[in-house]
């Protein structure tokens, strides 16, 4: 392939640059945006945007743009000149035969470290090589709460091993299960991890035992006890459904059930942690002809259901399972939410329960609406479904396209798993978080499953060698970064590669079984893989559960479920106008060496663009740029050529864009609006000089303005609720710290506890103003701060906020840095003057 030409979905390929990394700009910020530039350089260069006859608009950049009333944020994505292609030939049948080898291999590198080394620990700490057990390795904290010391690894392993083939591993396994495994532990567990990790793996373990006593005339010994410990252990996780509202807590424990001190204030839980249940407890009610299990999880969804925000239909992520008031409001397919969506439409296929169906596709449809946005999915209000909460993405959600797949729609699927692609290839994992630039937000890899599951189920509903090739390449990633003599650790870091004392059990339960199943052919494997559907920990459960009946269902549809069901009812897509080579043709085809000439003079310029604009609006559509409301003022624009009206209208966008980024370079903030805040500490000589940033609203300090006071720490520290210290802020400097809520907000609540004036200062670690653009703070167009508010980077404000702690007295100046140095400036003339008149008295 041609170097810099970047090859299938269009649009969304070029996103993101590996070695080419993107350069921000910020002149004008509002609390939440982010002010990362290129690494190692400030924003006084850019790369250049070429365009012109024959160039492919494949290899055309996509820009990102995020604006207020004037532009905030310009983000420019490099092409990929030196991004690792993948190539789009079918893959053979040998070098297939070999990764699929390949992939045995690693689960038997990780499977053997950990019987050797770790067993019956849960899990194996693959560089201390040795197992982790609760209460004897240190502490992790919540983390811990996964472990039980039940031998979580090898439970979560068994149908691996049948998947794998190795039925007689497999039977030796299941026997040290039945013979070393108790639950009678005084210990606190996650009623979720418990649930999809135990009860999953020794529910498919005790299906696939009996389907291989009657396939291969093995195991005839077994006589289903790895389903009398499922039963055990479902009746130890039934205390924690006790509540008010059915949703179940987050944490029981196995001994004695709620019955202890450390759970008597329990009261949140996550959506997923209560939404993730059913698929397990219904398998075990209908195994084991004990209706409870399915009644509680049963009633538990229901609970879910009616708390869901009649008007958006989505779901927040934290909630009090007494009262069913939601505590965290934010709304995405990621971490706390994901697998809750994944039961609705999991549960409906197992079970065949429509309401599920109904109901899934009732927050699909939300979700559609207004979490996704092109490729990306970016959290917003629940309540508020247009503001966005957070600028970053994190890994949980790959596995969405997996199941908008099941879903039958495969369009966004392959879209969004292309912009997955690009992040692991631009970081050779993808991170635990990153942003909305694609940079990274927490840094740690987890040797998670999600993307390879997704790669999975694209590749099987397509059949398109593309996902083997990416496939390929996450199998690599794995082999030379996270590969160690006993087992695969996990990635502290992926911009450093350190490695982490860690490997979770989901990485034998599910990252190599995706990988290993992804390689084979399903006519060499011993199992169907059809006639089972797998659990969010990828464990096997057979579709004939469903022929069992429904004999637990007690629950009532409600009208409003009733009336609104077939309204969502989605037919199945015609896989010929889904297949993805469609969706990745368009951007190829679409300019074909012809360069449109351009008439300028009906064309929008970027320095006449307006937000309110209607008819701006509309224009910039046509140019194929799309509008994206982030919440709290910020609007961003994102340009592809094929949602352009047409080509000439496309290469308008282009321009537009490229003259958004030049207007961005003339708005930088001039020295004369610098804010500075000063203070002199005890036995100092000179006065220590913060430069600061300005904001659009409050009062400007110009000329020889100051307000020169003590100052106070807020309480709350982000000041997004009401300060709890208002009578020692009064007629006080109040600093507070970024985030949660707009500047403006901060503002008006320091405004009204009675101080004299804000210092905001950066919650970004290491940022300065040696390292970063500065920027305005923006207000929201009223005109009611009357308090002057200045923004302090992080470092700068470490200095300050060291010299408050040891010198509470400490009194601060703040004045415009031109203004501070002339009123400096004259008073050094002062005393060189003094100084002279003393010299020449007799």
């Amino acid at each position: 392939m041609p170097a810099g030409r970047l090859a299938t979905v269009p649009g969304i390929r070029s996103i993101i640059a590996a070695e080419g990394r993107p350069l921000v700009f910020h002149r004008t910020a509002i609390d939440g945006s982010r002010r990362v530039q290129t690494p190692e350089q400030r924003t006084d260069t850019m790369l250049p945007v070429r365009t012109g006859c024959g160039r492919s608009s494949s290899e055309l950049p996509t820009f990102v743009v995020v604006v207020t009333s004037v532009v905030l944020v310009i983000v420019t994505m490099a092409l990929a000149d030196q991004i690792p292609t993948v190539p789009t030939h079918n893959m053979s049948n040998k070098e297939r035969n070999e990764l699929k080898e390949e992939a045995r291999e690693m689960f038997y590198h990780a499977y053997r470290a950990y019987m050797d080394n770790a067993y019956p620990a849960d899990e194996l700490m693959p560089l201390s090589c040795t197992g982790r057990y609760r209460g004897v390795t240190p502490s992790r904290g919540d983390l811990d709460d996964t472990l039980g010391n039940f031998s979580m690894t090898l439970v979560d392993t068994l149908d691996t091993l049948v998947v794998l083939g190795d039925i007689e591993e497999f039977e030796n396994a299941v026997k040290l299960v039945i013979k070393d495994v108790k639950f009678d532990n005084d210990i606190i567990v996650s009623v979720f991890e418990t649930n999809i990790r135990m009860i999953g793996g020794l529910l498919s373990g005790h299906i696939l035992a009996e389907y291989v006593q009657k396939q291969a005339d093995v195991m005839t010994w077994y006589r289903g006890e790895l389903l009398e410990m499922a039963k055990d252990l479902g009746y130890r996780l039934l205390p924690a459904f006790n509540t008010s509202t059915g949703i179940p807590h987050a944490r029981v424990n196995l001994k004695h059930g709620m019955k202890v001190e450390a759970l008597r204030h329990s009261r949140e839980t996550c959506t997923a942690c209560a939404g993730t249940i059913l698929l397990e407890f219904a398998a075990l009610s209908r195994l084991s002809g004990e209706p409870i299990f399915e009644v509680k999880a049963h009633a538990a969804m229901d609970a879910l259901w009616k708390m869901r925000h009649r008007s958006s239909e989505l779901m927040g992520t934290v909630l009090n399972v007494h009262s069913g008031d939601w505590i965290r409001r934010e709304s995405g397919v990621g971490a706390g939410i994901d697998s809750y969506y994944e039961y609705l439409l999991k549960s409906y296929i197992l079970l065949g329960d429509e309401r599920y169906l109904a109901r899934f596709n009732r927050h699909y449809h939300a979700i559609m609406k207004y979490i996704s946005q092109g490729p990306m999915l970016l959290d917003v209000q629940m309540h508020r479904p247009h503001t966005k909460t957070r600028n970053f993405m994190d890994a949980l959600l790959a596995f969405w396209p997996g199941l908008q797949v099941l879903s039958g729609d495969l369009k966004p699927a392959v879209q969004t798993h292309e912009m997955l692609y690009q992040v692991m290839q631009m970081h050779t994992f993808i991170p635990e978080a990153f942003t909305f630039d694609f940079q990274v937000h927490w840094g740690q890899h987890h040797l998670r499953p999600e993307f390879i599951e997704s790669t999975y189920f694209l590749y099987r509903a397509t059949g398109d060698h593309y996902y083997l090739h990416a496939g390929k390449k996450a199998l690599k990633a794995l082999q030379k970064h996270a590969k160690v003599p006993c087992g695969y650790a996990a990635v502290n870091d992926v911009r450093t590669g350190k490695h982490e004392d860690r490997m979770d059990s989901y990485v034998l339960s599910e990252t190599f079984k995706y990988l290993f199943l992804l390689f084979s052919d399903p006519a060499d494997l011993i199992l169907n893989i059809e006639d089972f559907i797998f659990t969010t920990e990828a464990h096997l459960l057979p579709l004939t559960l469903g022929q069992l009946g429904n004999h637990t269902f007690t629950g009532v549809r409600d009208q409003d479920e009733q009336v609104h069901m077939l309204d969502y009812m989605r037919s199945c897509p015609s896989p010929n106008k889904l297949f993805p080579e469609t969706v990745r043709r368009p951007l190829r085809d679409l300019v074909t060496g012809v360069c449109p000439r351009i008439s300028s003079a009906k064309r929008l310029r970027a320095a006449d663009f307006q937000a309110s604009n209607t008819d701006h609006l509309r224009t910039v559509y046509d140019m194929g740029i799309t509008m994206v409301s982030l919440g709290e003022g910020k609007v961003q624009l994102l340009h592809r050529f094929h949602n352009a009206k047409s080509p000439e209208d496309a290469e308008r966008g282009l321009i537009f864009m490229q003259e958004m980024v030049e207007l961005s370079n003339s708005n930088s903030i001039p020295n004369t609006q610098l804010q500075a805040v000063a203070f002199k500490r005890e036995g100092e000589r000179e006065m220590r000089i913060l430069e600061a940033g300005p904001s659009h609203f409050g009062m400007e300090l110009v000329n020889d303005m100051s307000v020169e006071q003590r100052a106070v720490f807020a309480k709350p520290a982000k000041v997004c609720s009401a300060l709890k210290n208002a009578e020692e802020i009064r007629g006080k400097i109040v600093i507070i710290e970024r985030g949660e809520c707009t500047f403006v907000d901060k503002a008006r609540r320091a405004q009204t506890a009675g101080a004299v004036a804000a210092i905001v200062f950066d919650n970004t670690p290491n940022t300065s103003i040696n390292n970063q653009q500065m920027f305005a703070m923006s207000g929201d167009g009223r005109d009611d701060v009357q308090i002057p508010v200045v923004f302090l980077f992080t470092k700068e404000a470490e200095q300050l906020i060291k010299a408050i702690k040891e010198q509470p007295s400490l009194e601060l100046t703040l004045m415009s840095v031109t203004g501070l140095k002339e009123k400096l400036a004259a008073g050094a003339t002062k005393t060189d003057t003094k100084s002279s008149d003393s010299k020449a008295t007799p």
